[in-house]
């Protein structure tokens, strides 16, 4: 049961259009199918069994009795059966489920006690059970909508003390077992499901990613469930947390395809990716200070005004033998775009570069205006998100001079050629060696695709939990 929620809640994660879509496919259930008699089995023998209590009629007055120290022993069920309803959620049958259960009996009559153990076979066990997804305030939402049982025979076989006497019961002591597990089992499933809705519904839609942005993740629909699929939509949208407002830009529409070879459908809009940029933006995590302590020995190129003097000639004359800073900021907000296999970047950048004096104090000398354009490459393999950048143009403009007119096509030149021969070679490195896929629970992608359309990316993936269903 647990699995099949977690499945749901890994695809949830109100613009018009939503920015993200997940997709649960028959072969999920099917999938699931195949991996839940083996977690069933290890949470029946080490699922507690509560004491039964009762008394017996043999005549001359009743038996008080305890059936103590309950454990499943052995657990055989057929594979179950997982399908949707189509504009409900998922139906549930569990078939064939046979138990031997081993524990202790104790009996007191008046002040005579007696003791010994038993044994239970339970055979053919059915439980059905549909399950309701919904939303709920933008919350994932499950809950029972019907639920079915039937027990077949029970056996018991009791051992020590006076068990002859509970032998004669025997047809009592299986009726009673029998009635108890009906009983029992769906009132133990619905407390489970409302278990998992009270989770549900405590999880917050608005994620803090870090000092300056959050994501904002409601479902924007209700789950739309067909006898193939299970379908979400959530609005997947970042705010600046100092100054949360809406983008100058919506989501626009995309269709996520079904794929019948993946568990889990995946897609995310460039109206996410670019939603963060402008959180940041608003947030003015865009900008750092930099300084030529940062930059490594070994570069030809360092901030003082000697060497930048070959760029621009009067700054040896202004401002002598003097280190230099530079304010680094966006101008713009980052755009992404996401065509056939690529990803565009366009980044607008300033980088205000000023004299520090031996005071500390800072001496403003001219602004320059940075318009790059970039694109990547991305793609899943062995696990790994792997990828690539290359430089389409960088184009080096003077936004304003307090040291009077100077040429860039050098600076811009130099600029360019670092970027191609120091920056992007030692990212790209990083990105082919790749980065792990993320785990949840214990979960993990697997058999997993990454493709990037017009506007959106796509993942298609398998869900694998290597350690076994033990795990949860």
């Amino acid at each position: 049961m647990q699995r099949l929620i977690f499945l749901l809640i890994l695809t949830q994660s109100c613009a018009h259009n939503p920015a993200f879509k997940a997709l649960l496919s028959e072969k999920a259930l099917a999938d699931l199918s195949q991996m839940m008699p083996v977690w069933i089995q290890s949470k029946m023998k080490s699922t507690a069994i509560p004491d039964i209590h009762g008394q017996v009629d043999i005549g001359i007055g009743s038996v008080h009795f305890v059936l103590s120290q309950m454990r499943v022993v052995q657990c055989k069920m057929a594979e179950p059966s997982l399908v949707f309803v189509k504009g409900t959620g998922v139906y549930l049958e569990v078939r064939e489920l046979s138990l031997a259960v081993s524990g202790r009996w104790g009996t007191k009559f008046g002040i005579i006690t007696d003791s010994g153990s038993f044994d239970v076979e339970v055979y053919n066990i059915y439980i059905r059970v549909v399950l309701r997804v919904g939303d709920k305030d933008g919350h994932l939402s499950v809950s029972t909508d019907s639920c079915s049982n039937d027990v077949g025979n029970v056996y018991i076989q009791f051992h020590g003390g006076a068990s002859y006497i509970f032998q004669l019961f025997e047809d009592y002591f299986s009726r009673k077992t029998s009635d108890m597990i009906r009983q029992k089992i769906c009132p133990a499933i619905q407390q489970a499901v409302n278990k998992m809705e009270t989770i549900l519904q405590e999880r917050t839609v608005n994620i803090l990613v870090d000092k300056y942005v959050y994501l904002s993740v409601p479902l924007t629909s209700a789950p739309a469930v067909t006898n193939q699929s299970c379908r979400l939509e959530v609005k997947a949208e970042f705010y600046s947390r100092c100054s949360p407002s809406e983008p100058p830009f919506s989501a626009g529409a995309f269709d996520l395809q079904y794929s019948d070879k993946h568990m889990l459908s995946l897609a995310a809009s460039q109206f996410t990716v670019n939603s963060a940029a402008f959180a940041y933006l608003r947030s003015g995590a865009l900008q750092t200070n930099i300084t030529d302590d940062m930059i490594p020995k070994r570069s030809p190129l360092h901030l003082n005004t000697s060497q930048f003097g070959v760029f621009i000639p009067q700054l040896r004359t202004l401002y002598p033998d003097m280190k230099m800073q530079v304010l680094l900021y966006a101008s713009d907000m980052p755009l992404f775009s996401f065509a056939s296999g690529i990803i565009n970047i366009h980044v607008k950048m300033a980088a205000k570069f000023s004299a520090v004096k031996a005071d500390g104090g800072l001496v403003p000398l001219f602004t320059l205006d940075v318009d790059s354009r970039f694109s990547a490459t991305a793609q899943i393999s062995n696990k790994k998100l792997t990828g690539a950048f290359k430089v389409n143009n960088i184009t080096l403009t003077v936004g304003s001079s307090e040291i009077g007119d100077f040429k860039t096509d050098t600076i811009e030149q130099v600029l360019v050629i670092a970027v191609n021969t120091i920056i992007l070679p030692q990212l790209n490195a990083r990105l082919r060696s790749g980065f792990l896929l993320p785990t949840l629970q214990g979960f993990s992608l697997s058999n997993s695709q990454l493709l990037i359309r017009n506007g959106f990316v796509v993942i298609f993936t398998d869900i694998r939990l290597p350690d076994g269903l033990n795990a949860l």
